[in-house]
């Protein structure tokens, strides 16, 4: 006679059934009542030795291959669709995955952003250091600036020539409202090196650290735009820390200070045309292909006016006939140019990622590295009076940034 055994899904099996005679089961087979076909509390053999079973509400589904038997999980509840679970894990899944994607999504852009300022920074610190060594020794800034944006022209023609950057099509009036832009782009640099080689760099951005006082007064005079009580609050420290810094300052000389004070004048008159000629932007006319067209112009303007002045000072000839190391100055040179473009482009990626006001403090955070940075390699001599009122200045312009954000209130009638 054949063995039956009980195999309980998955593999839990269960022991051989003793053969039973015609009385009546264990009573300790309750509460599970066995019945064939009707007949409640009796099972009924079948001719192919499986037995029928039936439970009120619950049950085993019994099923018979050769003499094994096979048993499903019992349960008090309906069987769920396998069709739908499989359904819901998958969404599950799919919305699970979908939050991992935007958490490192989120991730990469923070780290990113990170990457930027640091390349910001950096380009900024190396720029200051090589610029004012190369003013140091060769004293004609107008041809310094001009190389700088002859290296800029270059790099961006590449940049267009290659596809890394799509070609603008720029039409004539939009070169006419982009023209004044850029003059007051090439006097705010050219400033800046007349500067830088006139005073410590130091002391040149603790003057350019006043930025925010030439903004509030321009856009007031010519864009209508009356200041809050918190913004001209804020620029009281602003302006005594730089008048307190300038007092102490070993390297002051008016030259320096008042091209300093120009630079200021003419960056901040740019922020202010860039708004009131409001240049007629197209889809292809962002920050960075406005920068890149600025930076051709200003070649162009700048070179004429270089040569004029200063005569071509540039050549080994001229470089070896004052006594200079032509490979040093050159090196130097291209490593500031390139420098002085990377900066300010990887600026405008930033302004592209981050809000104004994020972009001013990031600037603020900027000026106070190149301060350091440039005061521990060239080894300024900086008194106690003089970190003061930079320190001053720099937490003026901090505050100026924070607050610019806070709006006046409308007048009630």
């Amino acid at each position: 006679m054949q063995s039956a055994t009980f195999t309980l899904s998955p593999s839990l099996r269960l022991p051989k059934p003793r053969r039973q005679s015609s009385a009546t089961l264990n009573p300790r087979f309750d509460p599970i009542h066995a019945s064939a076909s009707s007949k409640p509390n009796n099972l009924t053999p079948h001719t192919n030795g499986t037995l029928s079973a039936s439970l009120p509400r619950r049950s085993w589904s019994l099923s018979s291959s050769s003499s094994n038997f096979k048993l499903r999980p019992w349960t008090s509840v309906p069987l769920v669709d396998s069709d739908a679970g499989t359904s819901r894990f998958q969404v599950r899944a799919t919305a699970e995955s979908a939050e991992e994607s935007s958490e490192s999504s989120s991730m990469f852009k923070t780290l990113e952003l990170g990457a930027l300022f640091g390349l910001w920074y950096l380009f900024n610190i190396y720029f200051n250091i090589y610029n004012k060594q190369v003013l140091k020794v060769f004293p004609y800034p107008v041809t310094v600036t001009g190389i700088q944006f002859a290296v800029g022209t270059v790099l961006v023609l590449l940049m267009w020539g290659l596809n890394l950057y799509k070609k603008p099509k720029v039409s004539g009036a939009q070169l006419a409202a982009i023209l004044p832009l850029a003059v007051v782009h090439t006097l705010g640099n050219l400033f800046t090196n007349m500067s830088l080689g006139r005073v410590a760099v130091s002391f040149t951005h603790t003057i350019k650290a006043s930025e925010p006082f030439f903004s509030v007064i321009l856009s007031a005079m010519f864009l209508g735009e009356i200041p809050t009580p918190w913004v001209v609050a804020s620029l009281i420290p602003i302006v005594g820390g730089v008048g307190l810094a300038s007092v102490t300052e070993a390297s002051f000389n008016w030259a320096g200070f008042w091209s300093a004070m120009a630079s200021n004048l003419t960056n901040q008159s740019r922020n202010v045309l860039s708004k009131k000629v409001m240049v007629k932007k197209e889809a292809n006319m962002d920050n960075i292909t406005l920068f890149s067209i600025i930076t051709v112009m200003s070649f162009f303007l700048l070179t004429p006016v270089a040569i004029f002045m200063e005569g071509v000072k540039f050549t080994p000839a001229a470089l070896q006939s004052a006594g200079l190391n032509v490979q040093e100055v050159y090196i130097r040179s291209l490593i500031a140019a390139l420098c002085f473009h990377a900066y300010q482009q990887v600026s405008y990626m930033i302004l592209q990622r981050v809000s104004p006001v994020t972009h001013s403090v990031g600037n603020c955070v900027k000026r106070v590295v190149v301060i350091v940075s440039s005061v521990l390699f060239f080894k300024t001599p900086v008194s106690a009076i003089n970190s003061l009122g930079t320190g001053v200045a720099l937490a003026g312009v901090f505050l100026y940034s924070r607050v610019k954000r806070i709006k006046a209130k409308p007048k009630t009638a």
